[in-house]
């Protein structure tokens, strides 16, 4: 699969350890070195404003969808190739996974978990066959990762679902698994045998 966009979802905050900015610097880079546009949610602050500053510096485009609220308490970086206003949350997640060909999710909080849950269900339910991943800087997702095989345990989330979520510590890596990914098609309901 040839990746020209990647939506990458991470942190207003740049979190306790430095190395998450550093994860962040690298995945802008690497995007950047591979030729692909960062789609990102258009704020200047933490890993957001790390990860499109990265990109930019290294010669790369970046594509910013922000809400008007948020544009206007200051946040939303004026240095982008390019930013795009929109009225709201919802319409911000929508035109972010419209422009991209791959999710990516840097450590962040519950805006992060969010919106890669949302664009995650969206793929489960064959509304796209794009894929996604975590990348898990410093064992960020591993706990997030032994839930996640819970829930296939438990019977919540059929493996083939919960495989569509790749996982790697390098932002090299986890680029190539992107590619690499093939779509699989799978019922969203198990069916049972009748009582």
């Amino acid at each position: 699969m040839s990746l020209r966009s990647i939506c990458v979802f991470c942190g207003a905050s740049t979190g306790a350890n430095p190395i998450y900015e550093q994860a962040a610097r690298e995945l802008g880079r690497t995007l950047a070195a591979n030729g692909i546009t960062l789609i990102y949610g258009g704020g200047a602050v933490g890993l957001m404003g790390v990860v499109a500053n990265a990109t930019m510096e290294a010669g790369g485009e970046v594509v910013g969808i922000i809400p008007q609220s948020l544009k206007d308490a200051e946040v939303g970086h004026t240095g982008l190739t390019r930013l795009e206003v929109v009225d709201g949350m919802h319409a911000r997640k929508a035109r972010m996974a419209e422009l991209s060909d791959a999710f990516i999710a840097l450590p962040g909080g519950l805006g992060t978990l969010e919106e890669l849950f949302e664009v995650w269900t969206w793929g489960q339910l064959g509304y796209h066959n794009k894929p996604l991943g975590l990348l898990d800087v410093n064992h960020f997702y591993s706990k997030l990762s032994h839930f996640l095989d819970h829930l296939v345990e438990e019977r919540f989330v059929r493996g083939a679902h919960r495989d569509m979520l790749q996982r790697s510590d390098s932002a090299q890596t986890l680029l190539r698994l992107l590619e690499d990914w093939q779509p699989t098609v799978h019922a969203r309901w198990e069916k049972t045998a009748p009582a």
